[in-house]
């Protein structure tokens, strides 16, 4: 009988208790309860292979659990214990599948995420070396190059030994990733200022970058912003060295491979340069990063020498031992203002899509003036900086000296250096003032322009709302001077600096012109800030940036047009002009860095002064008008409205009509 047949055969206890798993392209087994044995893999092996054994006739080996669990009967505990031992093995075997990582468990997904990384390291590093530092050459074709870096690293690196191309590969990773941080900064300030990032002396500018954003879009946005910079700055520098360390490995597991790329790309790289090869107008052949890195470092020893060279130009100054008595006669009595426009420049007149809405206004403001009695003569300023930095354009026509950078402006504004508004109160004739909407903050360099009292955003009586990053309307801004100071007696004419910042960069919302009656403290605009245009609108379309440039520069324009009509007389001197070109999305690429310059005068012998200028007549200069550097402008005024040949210091000049005044040898800018 078979229950006897069974009970012939002693147990193979010994096979029991030592079961082994099957090889991973075994085929199962079953556990002694007969639940299927589970695979390396983590599967369970239900199913027999078509060379398996029948159940019925066991295999060698194999353990016969039919037999264990027969002789259990009549054996007793000898029995029990091979299936005890072989249901711990079994909970063993799952405990180690279910410890395993997710790549042992699901490796065709690990294969496919390791190489999408792989690709995307190799795309990162690809894209940082040949990644340009203007927007303009933002193009596919750039990207679509051999750089040579990444030929001479890769060699490089499969070169040296395991220790040191460690720490090559980070190293480059880390320098890539800089060298991408400047890029970036380099297309920012190509964007805002029309040149690259200095490394050395424009850090300062994140402070009044962060002091632009606070204004415009509000602390919480500002902060945000910095933050969210902070953190991708800190994502780049770790992905791209993540990414160098990865294609490094790459390399170096298949060296045969990557050896012979490199050859092959390097012999190809060689050919498309001796050949000139080139891709929709970009050569194939790449020294992309070389190139960046040897122009910062050129940039770098200039910016380091530069202190020296200014030293030096500083120390030229032809008007710094002229008497008080011997400084502007030519002005005495007058009150003299001196006025910036914010971001008024050559684009505004000559572009075609702003002129003739521009030149309307200048047109009509010219006739408007002559009819108020007072006539204009205009030329045209090269400023030192353009789309921002206006700081640097009011000390390089005030000091006469060329102030390209932070560090120049930091270290005139703290010398003696005589600038013009200054000579105004060195001759003692003068009583100096100085409006500033734009200042926030203590402004110690009132001091060195010679300014008596500055009125900045807190001291202008202003209770509006503020319009973007512009804190004060440029009307308010001129109905409060006259208010503050031009209105009042005073014992001496006075001399005024007045900074127009409505025309500042975002241009939106802008205000518009309304009665000088009804200023009242400025909270009439509230309603007018509210029907304006959002910033972040207008931004999303070059053409309405361009639009709303033209409308604010129109804005400021009348405004002070309108203040000479109402409130100018027959002493009042006015010198108005722009002190840089705006950001290249209104102006275009290589754009000039002029900015219209206009005196304008009620006394014919003030304009009679500057006959030998010939400058253009009226507000809006011709495009064959004069055009100076705009650090010439200070030793031309002042020799312009000197004392001439043959005059007494304090007696005020008589010339006649026509007279050029030619300046005494040794005190002209020209």
């Amino acid at each position: 009988m078979p229950h006897s047949t069974r009970l012939s055969q002693p147990p193979n206890t010994k096979k029991a208790t030592t079961t082994k798993a099957p090889p991973p392209d075994g085929p199962p087994e079953q556990t002694p309860d007969g639940t299927p044995e589970q695979t390396p893999d983590g599967t369970a092996a239900d199913q027999m292979t078509a060379d398996q054994t029948p159940a019925d006739q066991p295999t060698a080996g194999q353990t016969t659990a039919d037999q264990a669990s027969t002789t259990s009967g009549s054996t007793g505990d000898t029995a029990t214990a091979p299936a005890a031992d072989a249901d711990q093995e079994v909970v063993t075997d799952q405990e180690a599948v279910a410890g395993r990582g997710w790549r042992d468990r699901y490796p065709a997904v690990a294969r496919a995420v390791g190489r999408t990384v792989t690709a995307l390291a190799a795309v990162l590093v690809l894209s940082a070396l040949l990644l340009p530092n203007q927007l303009t050459r933002l193009t596919p074709a750039e990207f679509l190059r051999i750089p040579v870096e990444g030929i001479f690293g890769a060699a490089l690196l499969l070169l040296l030994p395991p220790r040191a191309r460690r720490v090559a590969a980070v190293v480059a990773g880390v320098g890539l990733g800089l060298r991408t941080l400047l890029n970036c900064l380099d297309m920012g300030f190509y964007s805002v200022l029309a040149r690259p990032f200095d490394p050395v002396l424009d850090w300062g500018l994140f402070e009044d970058a962060e002091s632009f954003l606070k204004d415009s879009i509000g602390q919480a946005g500002a902060i945000g912003a910095v933050a969210g910079v902070v953190l991708l700055v800190l994502a780049l520098l770790v992905l791209m060295t993540l990414a160098v360390v990865r294609l490094t490995r790459l390399l170096v597991r298949h060296s045969a491979v990557a050896t012979r790329t490199t050859l092959v790309l390097g012999t190809v790289w060689i050919t498309c340069a001796a050949l000139g090869v080139q891709l929709a107008g970009v050569p194939v052949a790449a020294t992309n990063t070389a190139d960046l890195v040897r122009d910062s470092a050129q940039r770098l020893r200039a910016s380091l020498a530069d202190q020296q060279v200014f030293a030096k130009e500083a120390g030229v100054d032809a008007f710094r031992d002229t008497p008080p008595d011997q400084l502007l006669t030519g002005l005495r009595g007058k009150d003299v203002i001196f006025t910036f426009i914010e971001s008024y420049g050559r684009s505004a007149i000559a572009d075609p899509a702003m002129a003739s809405q521009v030149d309307a206004v200048l047109k009509d403001g010219t006739k408007r003036l002559r009819k108020a009695g007072f006539a204009s003569r205009s030329a045209w300023l090269t400023s030192p900086t353009a789309g921002g930095g206006s700081w640097l354009a009011h000390s390089t026509f005030m000091s006469g000296l060329w102030i390209k950078n932070q560090q120049r402006y930091r270290t005139v504004t703290s010398s003696d250096r005589m600038p013009l508004t200054d000579a105004f109160k060195r001759s003692g004739a003068w009583r100096t003032a100085g409006i500033m909407p734009g200042v926030t903050r203590s402004w110690p360099e009132g001091k060195f322009y010679g300014l008596d009292h500055v009125y900045d955003t807190h001291h202008l009586g202003y209770r509006g709302p503020q319009f973007s990053w512009s804190r004060v309307p440029d009307q308010y801004s001129l109905s409060a001077f006259e208010r503050l100071e031009h209105g009042k007696r005073h014992d001496k004419p006075l001399m005024s600096e007045i900074i127009l910042v409505s025309s500042h960069n975002p241009w939106a919302p802008i205000p518009k012109m309304i009665g000088w009656d009804e200023l009242g403290d400025g909270s009439v605009y509230d309603a007018i800030k509210k029907a304006g245009k959002d910033p972040k609108e207008v931004w999303k379309d070059s053409a309405q940036v361009r639009n709303e440039y033209r409308r604010a520069i129109q804005y400021s324009l009348h405004s002070l047009i309108s203040y000479m009509e109402k409130y100018g007389n027959k002493n009042t001197v006015l010198v108005f002009l722009g002190d840089h070109q705006p950001v290249p999305t209104v102006t275009g690429e290589n754009a000039s860095r002029d900015v219209p310059v206009a005196l304008v005068a009620h006394d014919p012998a003030v304009l009679d002064r500057i006959s030998g200028w010939n400058w253009q007549n009226g507000l809006k200069p011709g495009p064959k008008t004069p055009v100076w550097r705009m650090d010439t402008f200070r030793d031309r005024f002042l020799t312009a409205f000197g004392p001439r040949p043959g005059e007494r210091p304090e007696e005020k000049p008589e010339e006649e009509p026509g007279e050029k005044t030619e300046g005494k040898p040794g005190r002209s800018g020209h």
